[in-house]
């Protein structure tokens, strides 16, 4: 007969062997869980398999499952996200609102020189240092001049003496001139014959021929003498316009030549000078958005040393090429305010201007975010928002107008709050986040 105190006394038909198990936390092999449901032997034959085990057995199953789901839980309920992240700003001025593309570049010079010799020479003076401000004609520099003042002496001192021999052939002809004349009157009286006075006007003649060629001869060593002037102020290099000198090529002593000599010892340049007025902006805008950029248009310009200065600018003009390998064409952008902070090579953030905002006009209110932090989730625009390690859901309802690739958030979103860039589908409120190196 069957003796339920014997089977109430009897240890569970259903072995889980749990001491096995001890220390692995919650990482649990299905294969061993379900090695463990076993019935006994002797069980079975003692027992018959009747109906009472299977609750038994059955409350096991559900142990086992149980397990599972809380391993699997703890192993991918909680494995970090990782994302990308950029700072939600508030915009600093109107302008931002009324932007209809962003782009960026350097500030360059239209007018810079890299001043130089027109004569090969030694140094023997260097007046300026980096940062001098110069005005036009303002020596920068010596070369030594010795030579070409030899030169300069020695074809002075030729014309001069082509001169002095003009001076003669003329006083020679004059008297020449008289001669021949007293001369014709006396043969007029018949006191002289024809022949002397034939003689005295050939002489003339003669004269009158030498002049000319040493009035030519003269004009020659006056040239000369002009070309040994020049040489000679080649030797003292000065500044072709105003401006500052933003490089110092050259010392004392260094040879400077207006061609390369080769072998490194001898220098191109003195130093290069900028002219701080005639500083813009030079940005590439993407193939895809250029049509959106007209000359004219008002812009405002933001350096990447000062983000808080504004600067107001104008589209001088777009230059008539692409670049294949970016895709970019070249847009020049002219600062309507010159300030010496501003300076050559800067890095610069352009934003194109539907039209010229007012100084008095409201700040948008709300954030900027990037656009593609904005994506649907069941028919609502949503964001994403770091909240230490895990990330907020927060409907969102961007404002219709553009800001260039950023978007405005009126509400929800507050400055200075980490939003997640390109969210993936399984990302919820809540997931657990890793966040990556932000992209600007």
């Amino acid at each position: 007969m069957h003796n339920p105190d014997r089977a109430a006394a009897d240890p569970s038909i259903l072995h889980l062997s749990r001491s096995r198990h001890a220390g692995r936390g919650t990482r649990v092999d299905n294969a061993e869980l379900l090695k463990e449901l076993r019935i006994e032997r002797h069980q079975r034959e003692d027992h018959g398999g009747g109906p009472v085990r299977w609750p038994w057995i059955a409350g096991g199953v559900i142990v086992v499952l149980a397990l599972l789901g809380v391993a699997g839980w703890m192993l991918l309920g909680h494995r970090a996200v990782a994302v990308q992240t950029a700072t939600a700003v508030a915009p600093t001025s109107s302008s931002e609102a009324g932007a209809v593309l962003q782009a960026t570049g350097y500030v360059t010079a239209r007018r810079q020189a890299t001043v130089s010799a027109q004569i090969t020479g030694t140094l023997t003076a260097v007046l300026i240092e980096e940062g001098d401000h110069v005005k036009q004609g303002q020596v920068l520099a010596r070369l030594d001049d010795s030579g070409y003042k030899a030169n300069l002496a020695a074809a002075q001192a030729q014309a001069d003496a082509a001169h002095a021999l003009l001076a003669q052939n003329r006083a020679q002809l004059a008297q020449s001139i008289h001669d021949a004349a007293r001369l014709q009157s006396l043969v007029a009286r018949g006191l002289v014959s024809k022949q002397s006075a034939e003689q005295a006007q050939t002489q003339v003649n003669s004269l009158r021929a030498q002049l000319g060629s040493q009035l030519q001869q003269a004009k020659s060593a006056d040239a000369q003498a002009n070309v040994a002037k020049v040489n000679f102020d080649y030797t003292v290099v000065r500044a072709p316009f105003g401006g500052v000198v933003t490089t110092k090529d050259a010392q004392v002593g260094e040879i400077i030549s207006p061609l390369s000599a080769g072998g490194g010892f001898t220098r191109t340049g003195v130093g290069t000078i900028v002219d701080m007025d005639s500083l813009e902006i030079d940005v590439d805008v993407n193939e895809a958005y250029i049509g959106r950029v007209k000359p004219g248009m008002p812009a405002e310009a933001v350096l990447d040393a000062y983000p808080d200065w504004k600067i107001p600018a104008h589209v001088v003009a777009i230059v008539p090429t692409a670049d294949r390998g970016k895709a970019t064409i070249k847009v020049r952008v002219a600062l309507e305010k010159k300030d010496a902070r501003v300076v050559p090579d800067m890095g610069a953030r352009v934003s194109f201007l539907e039209e010229k905002q007012s100084a008095t006009a409201p700040l948008p209110q709300g954030v900027l975010v990037p656009a593609t932090a904005i994506v649907q989730r069941e028919g609502h625009s949503v964001v994403f928002v770091i909240d230490g390690s895990q990330v907020r859901q927060r409907t969102v309802n961007p404002a219709t107008q553009a800001y260039g690739e950023l978007r405005l958030l009126p509400a929800a979103v507050k400055p200075g709050d980490s939003v997640v860039i390109s969210p993936s589908a399984d990302l919820h409120d809540g997931s657990a986040v890793q966040m990556k190196t932000a992209t600007p």
